[in-house]
């Protein structure tokens, strides 16, 4: 039931959305150039990885060695947009009918974080990585990486079918308002494989 979901709402989210995809494009091919679209490996359903896709929000500027400038440094003020209204994760509606994620699950995360996680926490490849999750909705990058992952857990454990759509409809109030969604903020977020905090608690796993 959940897979079958998940095609019908991404088929007509990707049919009324078209016109929006359309116009971000052309907004992206203006503001930053080609490609229109940013892809990144990331860690799936039984640690499978793949490749995630997200509307640009930066360009490829980098400093006087080569070296790409700082996040915050390279994204624009239409990336800015996109990240802020979450229009920057449409493009993730095909990872959802390739098979690789579900609309509700852990968000996927980099190849990097494979080895930081506590016993406990790789559960949370046990499912389909989500376009949205109970983490998303509980604070997203205002809370630790420990609370995150916990809650990834938490959803795993009472997933069913009412729980997705209560998740759903919490995702859309935030985008509406706009409350816990990535924006410039996510950029100084502190990665995993560099949290202190973490790696402390995972070695008392």
């Amino acid at each position: 039931m959940k897979r079958f979901f998940d095609i019908i709402v991404t088929l007509t989210a990707i049919l009324l959305l078209s016109p929006l995809l359309f116009i971000v494009s052309i907004l992206v091919v203006f503001s930053m150039g080609a490609p229109v679209f940013f892809s990144q490996e990331r860690i799936g359903l039984n640690g499978k990885p793949f490749r995630v896709f997200k509307f640009r929000s930066m360009t490829n500027k980098k400093d006087e060695k080569g070296n790409l400038l700082p996040n915050i440094e390279r994204v624009t003020k239409v990336g800015s947009f996109l990240r802020r209204s979450s229009i920057d994760e449409l493009p993730s509606l095909y990872n959802i009918l390739k098979g690789d994620m579900s609309l509700v699950g852990p968000r996927p995360l980099l190849p990097d974080y494979l080895n930081c996680y506590s016993n406990y926490h790789r559960r949370r490849h046990d499912v389909r990585p989500g376009l949205t999750g109970l983490a998303q909705i509980c604070g997203r990058n205002n809370i630790t990486w420990k609370a995150r992952l916990d809650l990834d857990i938490d959803y795993i454990n009472k997933q069913s079918f009412l729980f997705d759509l209560w998740i759903i409809f919490m995702t859309a109030i935030k985008v509406i308002r706009r409350s816990d969604v990535e924006g410039d903020s996510d950029m100084s977020i502190i990665r995993l494989d560099k949290d202190p905090s973490y790696i402390k608690e995972k070695s008392n796993d």
